[in-house]
């Protein structure tokens, strides 16, 4: 698999986007904001903290540590992060909810919030619940094997080797019933026919290892999360889960090419503040989120982790419309599924 320096592609929810590092420094999505703004009544006098639903090592720890540098490095402010993993994010949610409504506490997450308030309106609604600052990166997934895999080489072979395989062939995966993972992968099942067990991993680190060290089959994940196994040719992509193939994956197959006819679903992560957050407060962490988007150490961060390979940023407003259309298309899903929507 070769990774090339350009990058393009088109899906079916979000616009095309051509960026290359330079472009993107040179014009970024907020570069009408102003350079700096005055903080409220000396807001924040002291180190905001950012709660994580998620563990250090995966997708949303990297770019919780990326936002936070790049947001200390535009208003010296310094940003602690509180990981909580577990439950698919339910867990960082309900510490989050918790806590004061002060704008000191900032809440990264995911599309899983949205998701799970799909299936269950009585669980947190982040379009109105919260105030979402920015929504930073959106992507989409990828199954991937061992490059030194002897048994299958490609998505052909491997879904072949799991027909044969009478049920005991696994993938790894996050733990969650409806997630976009899961849901994802039911589409990939009821139309090919395989059999595949899904072993769950809530934590990055683990599930990575699990492909890496032998014990799964294959894994199912976002590029840029497994971008460091990538460049060091431990792992590989057979199948990316676009209807067409980005210019940076070209020799890998589409879900077109592969004979899948659905509509991909897309990870996004996004930064939010408690909807009662006083209202300068939460002003003044907007214009920091969003300002910081465009930082060079976020902008690198992305391209680094083929995040502009989809147009991957939302403001306030943005994140809203975004969360709503994932909304009303999960619930949709899921009574598709059968499942109980509440």
């Amino acid at each position: 698999m070769t990774l090339k320096k350009y990058v393009a592609t088109t899906g079916t929810v979000f616009a095309a986007m051509v960026l290359s590092a330079n472009v993107a420094y040179a014009a970024c999505a907020t570069d009408s904001l102003p350079g700096s703004m005055d903080k409220p009544s000396g807001f924040p006098e002291r180190a905001l903290t950012m709660v994580v639903p998620y563990g250090p090592a995966g997708g949303s720890g990297q770019v919780a540590q990326a936002m936070a540098k790049a947001v200390s490095e535009l208003t010296d402010v310094s940003i602690n992060r509180d990981h909580k993993p577990g439950g698919s994010g339910t867990v960082g949610m309900t510490a989050f909810m918790a806590s004061p409504a002060d704008g000191y506490s900032v809440l990264e997450h995911i599309d899983d919030a949205a998701s799970a308030h799909a299936l269950d309106s009585a669980r947190p609604n982040p379009a109105e619940d919260l105030i979402p600052l920015v929504t930073s990166q959106i992507t989409f997934s990828q199954v991937y094997i061992r490059v030194k895999e002897d048994r299958f080489h490609d998505w052909d072979s491997f879904v072949k080797w799991v027909k044969d395989q009478d049920g005991k062939a696994t993938i790894a995966n996050v733990s969650k019933e409806g997630s976009m993972e899961r849901v994802t992968m039911k589409f990939i099942t009821d139309a090919t026919g395989m059999q595949i067990q899904q072993i769950s991993f809530d934590k990055g680190a683990p599930r990575y290892g699990a492909l890496a060290g032998g014990q799964v089959d294959a894994l199912f994940e976002q590029p840029g999360d497994v971008r460091k196994f990538l460049d060091a040719e431990l792992f590989k992509p057979i199948l990316t889960i676009l209807k067409e193939r980005p210019a940076a994956f070209s020799d890998v197959p589409s879900l077109t090419d592969a004979g899948l006819d659905f509509d991909p679903l897309y990870r996004f992560r996004g930064f939010y503040v408690h909807k009662d957050a006083p209202a300068d407060r939460v002003e003044w962490l907007q214009w920091a989120f969003q300002k910081a988007y465009c930082e060079e150490s976020y902008q690198a961060f992305n391209e680094s982790k083929f995040m502009t390979l989809i147009e991957s940023y939302r403001d306030t407003e943005g994140s809203r419309e975004l969360i709503d259309t994932t909304v009303a298309q999960y619930r949709d899903v899921y009574k598709t599924m059968g499942l109980e929507v509440k």
